[in-house]
């Protein structure tokens, strides 16, 4: 190796300098708006914080409560974790199923593509869930269409505990688009040849998909999983506006039977005004989450097959 001369360390410096020039906006946002309230939040945690009086440091008790005396907390843990194994597998299933289906180099295929894409960039808006609200609604159009086929009189879907999380549920699954250009993508990447060769070998469409088609995905499904899975997580906006129906309708109702971690996090802070304890339980969240991804991660030897590996 070559020693560095003055000049080119002088050249590499200047580089790096405008380098550093050019993400600076980027770092200042980063750390203004992600690292320093991270960090004023991990205080929080471990104060009692009312917001009209200051801070009142009081160590793991945030904790202790939650997991020892918070009832609610556990029904929102328990209403999440069936929200996500119910939502996830669901809307995953759908956007694969859709993207072959529109897997085809038409005009009219595309067209559909961008259709099916357009609910996932107002998915998750206020008007999407007051439109959801009204569907479901006693007098909506889902009930609507159950009385034009003979079906019954229809059920109040948001206001009866069986059903108003799988209103939530298909909302989520309704938000597929994303996912679905991703799977298209992947799809055309999979050589032609390889089912040409399936199909002389005499393997049926259902032994191509399983045997060419799902293999190769592997990497999208991973990919599409772990998104799906924090998203899903970290939902609130839908379980917030179409629970809250009603002057005597609460968020997370009817019997906390839609009570979303991230929900019930929002009202101890902004209803009951406890930061401290809403803190604690994002960091809660964030560690959860974390080690299901890291977990995912771990199993993705076992079931994610890439062509070249190092």
């Amino acid at each position: 190796m070559t020693p560095k001369t003055p000049g080119k360390t002088a050249w590499i410096y200047r580089r790096n300098v405008v380098g550093y020039v050019f993400i600076l906006p980027w770092l200042i946002g980063f750390f203004a708006f992600q690292v320093v309230p991270m960090l004023g939040s991990l205080y929080l945690s471990f104060t009692s914080y009312k917001v009209v009086s200051a801070p009142v440091w009081i160590g793991f008790d945030n904790f202790t409560r939650m997991f020892g005396g918070d009832e609610r907390f556990w029904k929102s843990v328990s209403v999440t974790l069936f929200f996500v194994v119910a939502a996830v597998p669901l809307r995953l299933a759908f956007a694969l199923l859709v993207a072959i289906l529109l897997d085809k180099d038409t005009k009219p295929a595309g067209l559909y593509r961008s259709l099916f894409y357009l609910p996932s960039l107002i998915g998750g808006s206020v008007v999407v869930a007051v439109l959801w609200k009204e569907l479901f609604g006693l007098n909506g159009a889902i009930n609507s269409i159950i009385k034009a086929l003979g079906l019954g009189s229809g059920i109040s879907w948001i206001s009866d505990p069986r059903s108003a999380i799988w209103v939530l549920i298909t909302l989520n699954v309704w938000q597929f688009g994303s996912s679905m250009l991703i799977f298209v993508a992947g799809l055309k990447q999979i050589p032609e040849t390889y089912y040409e060769a399936a199909k002389i070998d005499g393997a049926s469409g259902l032994r191509r998909f399983f045997s060419i088609t799902l293999p190769l995905l592997t990497p999208i499904i991973f990919f599409n999983l772990i998104m799906m899975l924090i998203s899903s997580f970290m939902s609130f906006t839908s379980a917030y506006i179409i629970t809250s129906a009603g002057p005597t309708a609460t968020p997370g109702g009817p019997l906390d039977s839609t009570l979303l971690y991230v929900l019930y996090m929002y009202l101890r802070a902004f209803q009951w005004f406890e930061m401290g304890y809403s803190s604690a339980m994002a960091w809660v969240l964030l560690i959860v989450v974390g080690a299901v991804t890291a977990l995912i991660f771990k199993s993705s030897s076992l079931w994610v097959h890439y062509e070249v590996k190092e």
